[in-house]
């Protein structure tokens, strides 16, 4: 049976990750050409995945609700099923465990926005899958936190810590991400109509990041603050220093997402190494291991059945 799925910002990181795991998967793979048709692009499409996101945070109260609008009509008009990649930006101040039972309670304009855009698929009625991640990671180093923030001085004897460097955090290697929503396509029938489905991925602080990269690279790495200092200055003028420094807080909110669920949904996924992933993102010429590079293309590495 032919499936056949659209991918949205197929350009961006998570779209050119979903493609791979959508291909290997058997999937028809279509990209969708920004600034087109996107209903008369889903026709007969079974899954549509919503890989489109203002880059650098730019307008998001005005985009986003016009791409959600747009997306919404398209899956209306295939009876598609839509995945987005949903944040933690809808929790609240307090840190923990966060699952799909966690009560929404966004502090900030983007948590509040993200929120109701996805009020917005619920109250449409179209199958929507919210498959929620903490920061991804990218081995393909294609605009992630973890390459242009955390490990930019790396091969400097240096990493850069956004909050306190001992609070743990969640983070999701996009590869694994991207066969995780495959999956869950092909099996979306078993699915309500909305799924809200945590992915745990790994957890861990810059505290821990610092000893396996000291440990794997055999040098003394250390942690330096991020200069928010800096941001706050440029923010009257700078559009991202502003839009970075509203999110600030959740750096310092230890967390981690609950995988109870996608263990359920998906039993035979097995995620990446944490070892891999945290040297996914490393710059080539001071990765200790090259072979570990390639991961992001070979999403057969996955062993799901």
């Amino acid at each position: 049976m032919t499936k056949t799925v659209l991918i949205l910002g197929a350009t961006g990181k998570i779209g050119q990750h979903a493609a791979r795991a959508f291909a290997a998967g058997g999937w028809t793979v279509r990209r969708y050409q920004r600034g087109t048709n996107m209903a008369k692009a889903a026709a007969g499409a079974d899954v549509i995945v919503n890989g489109l996101n203002p880059p650098n945070y730019h307008d998001w109260s005005t985009l986003i609700p016009q791409i959600t609008k747009e997306v919404i009509a398209a899956a209306k008009s295939s009876g598609a099923t839509v995945i987005i990649p949903g944040n933690v930006y809808v929790y609240g101040p307090n840190g923990g465990v966060w699952s799909e039972k966690t009560q929404h309670n966004p502090q900030t304009r983007k948590g509040r926005i993200r929120a109701e855009m996805e009020q917005e698929y619920r109250r449409a009625g179209v199958p929507t899958i919210i498959l929620r991640a903490g920061n991804f990671i990218d081995p393909d180093r294609n605009g992630d936190v973890m390459s242009m923030a955390i490990l930019r001085s790396a091969g400097r004897g240096r990493i850069t810590s956004l909050g306190d460097p001992s609070v743990l955090q969640a983070f999701a290697y996009l590869p694994d991400w991207a066969v995780a929503a495959e999956s869950l396509a092909s099996g979306r029938a078993d699915l309500p109509v909305f799924a809200d489905i945590p992915f745990a991925g790994h957890a861990f602080s810059m505290r821990d990041l610092r000893d396996c990269l000291s440990r794997e690279m055999g040098r003394s790495i250390r942690i330096s603050p991020f200069p928010w200092w800096a941001m706050r200055l440029l923010s009257p003028v700078w559009e991202l220093a502003r839009e970075m420094v509203e999110m600030r807080p959740l750096w310092n909110t230890p967390h981690q997402l609950d995988g109870t669920r996608l263990a359920e949904l998906l039993p035979d996924f097995r995620p990446t190494a944490m070892r891999t992933v945290m040297l996914s993102a490393l710059p080539p010429e001071v990765h200790p291991d090259q072979a570990v590079r390639s991961g992001s293309k070979a999403i057969g590495a996955q062993n799901l059945s």
